[in-house]
Order: structure tokens, then C-alpha cells, then sequence
């Protein structure tokens, strides 16, 4: 990355650091719990860069909700694409998830190729457009869920490329598709649709109905299918945890909750449109301690 003015008064106020990275550690905390208890299970000289990475993340996927139109969105994501791409502006440094990623970005050697194409993978959010293929889906989810967790591995390994990228992408992928379909009730009232066109058309349901909610029978048969496919990539990963070093594991904890999520969808009176998939904190907290007990 470039040396600039902004590197260097970054470099001259290390004092600052430790609050960007209490402030990561905050956010992570408040909006996504799931990741912050797993990430106390990582060794606690590698959380605050956990948790940096999780709040980029976080930053990222909430630019459609802080905007207006898409086009305002783009820039806020190009400005986060400049950021990484070594063109720091002296907001940047106001800015503590944007230090605290930076610092992490340059104390791991984390590529910065996943970072950015995370950001354009999330351009999608920007907009109404129906989600065209079980393969977009996918490619969609690796891009974001998937490289999250391989970066993540990458921290955790200190630096260096600890192997596990097609552990990573099945983790990432189940437990993204199960994230969408948690979500399925807030994006259907936005008019967006993550569910596959494809998909949608094998069951006689378009986007309009979706957000209009009048998808009927259609559209719990598509979230049956994508339960499917989504445990399809567990038993893919379950086959691949002996490439996963023990190390990596805090990574991949929070994919201990995909089944345990997926199963509250198939309760007698599940409603797509009104049921809010969650799991009681206590039992969160309990299956994540015992994922991390059972390795």
C-alpha cells in the first residue's frame, strides 16, 4: 500500500488505535452477538482484529440502510474501495472501524483483493433487483460470508495462508443463505429478494409477488429447497474438517447455529413474512460453547 500524509500522522498517533478497536469491538457486540461470543473463543491477542474484520463487514452491509438511492450507496462503498486500495483521505482517520482495518489489513498481510470485492459483491444490496441464479446466490455469499471467514482464518494464522479455502467457502455459503432466510421477513418489506429466480420460477413465484406477500405456497417450498442446499454445504464442510487446524476453529464457530436455525424454520406455523428466526441468548451462548468444546 502506498505511504501518504495520512499513513504517516496514522503512524505518529498509535494512541488512537486501542479506541478504534474498542469501537469494533462494540459494534460486533451490539449487532452481530453471534460473531462477538465467537470470536472470545480466539486467542485475545487476535479478537481486536476479529473484530475490526467484523465491522468492516457490518459497515458494509448496512450502506443500502443509511442511504436514500443507490447512487449515494456507491460512493459511500467506493470511498471504502479507495480506503483499501491505498487512497486514505484524512476522514479516514475519523473514522474508527476504517483505522482499526487498516492497522488489521497491514498487521496480517490480509489481501486486499477479498476486501474489495466484498464491497462490489454488496453493490447488489444497493439495488431491487431479484437475485437471478442459485449460482449468483452462491457466488454472492462467498464473496461475502466466505471471505470474511477466510480472512478471519488468516488472522487467526497470524499472517500467513493457513490453508482451509474450501472449508471457508461452504462454511461462509450456509451461513449466509441461513442469514438470508433469517432476514427473508425485513428484505421482503425493502422489495428485495434474495431468493433465486431460478428457483422462484421452478415454484411458480416472481419477485413481485414476494414483496407484495402473496408468494404463497411457492415461496416456502423455495426456502425448503434452499434449507437443502444450505445443509448440503455443512455435510461438505463436515467432510472438510480435517483440513481446518485447530487454531482456525473460533472462524467457523458461529456455523454451529446454521442447523439449530435452519430447524426453527420447520416449526409448525412458520411464516416467512412474520416469523422471526432466532434462537434465546442462553442457547446461542451454550452451542457455541459446546462447538468450540467438541472442535
Amino acid at each position: 500500500m502506498p505511504q501518504t500524509d495520512t499513513d504517516d500522522r496514522r503512524q505518529t498517533a498509535p494512541a488512537r488505535l486501542p479506541e478504534a478497536y474498542a469501537h469494533c469491538a462494540d459494534i460486533v457486540r451490539e449487532q452481530d452477538p453471534d460473531r462477538y461470543i465467537a470470536g472470545l473463543y480466539a486467542p485475545e491477542d487476535r479478537r481486536a482484529a476479529l473484530y475490526a474484520l467484523y465491522a468492516f463487514s457490518l459497515e458494509i452491509a448496512r450502506v443500502r440502510a443509511l442511504v436514500s438511492e443507490p447512487l449515494p450507496g456507491e460512493v459511500r462503498l467506493q470511498w471504502w474501495r479507495d480506503l483499501l486500495e491505498g487512497q486514505p483521505t484524512a476522514e479516514a482517520q475519523g473514522h474508527p472501524v476504517a483505522a482499526a482495518l487498516i492497522d488489521t489489513v497491514r498487521r496480517y498481510r490480509l489481501p486486499v483483493a477479498p476486501l474489495t470485492a466484498l464491497i462490489d459483491a454488496r453493490i447488489f444490496d444497493l439495488y431491487d433487483d431479484p437475485m437471478p441464479s442459485l449460482r449468483d446466490l452462491e457466488g454472492y455469499a462467498g464473496e461475502t460470508a466466505s471471505a470474511v471467514i477466510r480472512l478471519a482464518c488468516i488472522v487467526l494464522a497470524g499472517g500467513r495462508d493457513p490453508g482451509g479455502a474450501a472449508a471457508c467457502g461452504h462454511a461462509g455459503v450456509a451461513y449466509a443463505l441461513t442469514g438470508l432466510m433469517r432476514a427473508f421477513p425485513w428484505h421482503a418489506a425493502e422489495g428485495q429478494v434474495y431468493l433465486p429466480a431460478d428457483i422462484l420460477a421452478r415454484n411458480g413465484v416472481t419477485r413481485d409477488d414476494i414483496v407484495r406477500g402473496r408468494g404463497g405456497p411457492g415461496v416456502l417450498y423455495t426456502l425448503k429447497e434452499l434449507r437443502g442446499i444450505a445443509r448440503g454445504h455443512l455435510t461438505k464442510l463436515v467432510s472438510l474438517g480435517e483440513t481446518i487446524p485447530s487454531g482456525l476453529r473460533p472462524a467457523f464457530l458461529p456455523v454451529a447455529l446454521v442447523e439449530p436455525y435452519l430447524k426453527r424454520m420447520e416449526v409448525k406455523g412458520y411464516d416467512p413474512y412474520r416469523t422471526i428466526i432466532t434462537l434465546p441468548g442462553w442457547r446461542r451462548q451454550w452451542i457455541l460453547w459446546r462447538a468450540a468444546r467438541r472442535g
